[in-house]
């Protein structure tokens, strides 16, 4: 008998009425508010204008989505095209099936199409998503829970994912290697977070951290894994590709250091053009109401001496007239 373990959802969606609710589409949409929203506050700290973030990702998202079905398509292709498989099933997304691999190199595609329409450099916009992306994929891993998918070796440990029959899949207690690599992506996000922080990490190494990071955990959950995969030299495909890909990063970090050391000063040309333009406009404004205050002050300064003068000046001219009109009576006289 199990004294404890994980239970799985009996079912992954809820009809609201003709409308399917599915657990795994939840996720999803869940990870890539979280991803946008902590993108937005970093990009903000950085010196961008909100809503940036948001710009580029409605270009980095779709563009990702595809990319990660394509990438899961394309390797598991027998689950789709062998005898008595269905192709159509390639197109059912909501049913899981998503390559992190292509979702991040299809995704960098968007987000560089995205980045070059508002004239912003695609390393930057990396750095800043980068620990985002992390809690994104730890939130989304959690739809693979309400799948029954993506389960580890058998196992009795206290933490064991309970496995229902169905298709593909044999009931029992298994690794749940979904809770595993949430966590580890959850490390990541604040690896991330404070090296960028403890370093002013710059140039797009504060993305290759994270990639560099999450391929070391995904070595190991993906070896715990039983699901059907391709092996090369008695490896699964996706372990091959984590080794990579990780010291890919790696290497980048190294030569990036080397090569263009320090951090972007600015992150948004544009915003900051603007942002000058106004600073000069104030300047201006306050140039002239300075000079009219000098003005003033000045006209201010002079005005008793005006006022002193003009009496004597009236003066003279009382006597004048005063005179005139005396020799004008003489006469008259």
């Amino acid at each position: 008998m199990d004294l404890a373990y994980i239970p799985s959802p009996s079912t992954g969606v809820i009809h609201l009425g003709p409308i399917p609710l599915r657990g795994y589409a939840f996720c999803i949409i869940i990870g890539v508010f979280v991803a946008v929203w902590l993108g937005n506050k970093r990009w903000i700290a950085r010196g961008g204008t909100a809503g940036t973030v948001a710009d580029i990702a409605v270009w980095a998202v779709p563009f990702g989505l595809v990319g990660g079905r394509l990438y899961h398509v394309i390797t598991d292709y027998q689950l789709y095209f062998s005898e008595g498989e269905n192709w159509v099933d390639a197109f059912k997304i909501w049913e899981g099936g998503l390559g992190i691999w292509g979702a991040i190199a299809l995704g960098a595609v968007g987000a560089w199409i995205g980045c070059r329409r508002r004239g912003i450099s695609l390393p930057v916009y990396a750095d800043v998503i980068a620990p985002g992306i992390a809690f994104a994929q730890a939130i989304g891993r959690w739809g693979n829970w309400f799948n029954q998918e993506l389960y580890g070796k058998a196992t009795d440990v206290p933490w064991a994912l309970k496995i229902t029959e169905g298709p593909n899949r044999e009931a029992g207690l298994y690794h749940p290697t979904f809770l595993y690599e949430s966590l580890w992506n959850v490390a990541v996000g604040f690896l991330v977070i404070w090296a960028d922080r403890r370093f002013k990490l710059g140039h797009g190494r504060a993305f290759a951290l994270y990639v560099a990071a999450y391929c070391s955990g995904r070595v190991w959950t993906e070896a715990l894994r039983v699901d059907e995969a391709h092996h090369i030299l008695g490896l699964r495909l996706n372990v091959w590709t984590a080794i990579i890909v990780g010291l890919l990063a790696v290497v980048y970090m190294v030569l990036s250091a080397r090569l263009r050391p320090g951090r972007e000063e600015i992150v948004e040309p544009r915003a900051a053009e603007k942002a000058a333009g106004k600073t000069d406009a104030v300047e201006g404004a306050d140039a002239t109401e300075a000079t009219d205050a000098a003005d003033a002050v000045e006209d201010k300064a002079d005005g008793p001496a005006d006022r002193a003068d003009r009496p004597d000046d009236e003066d003279r001219e009382t006597d004048d007239n005063g005179a005139d009109h005396g020799a004008g009576s003489a006469a008259k006289g």
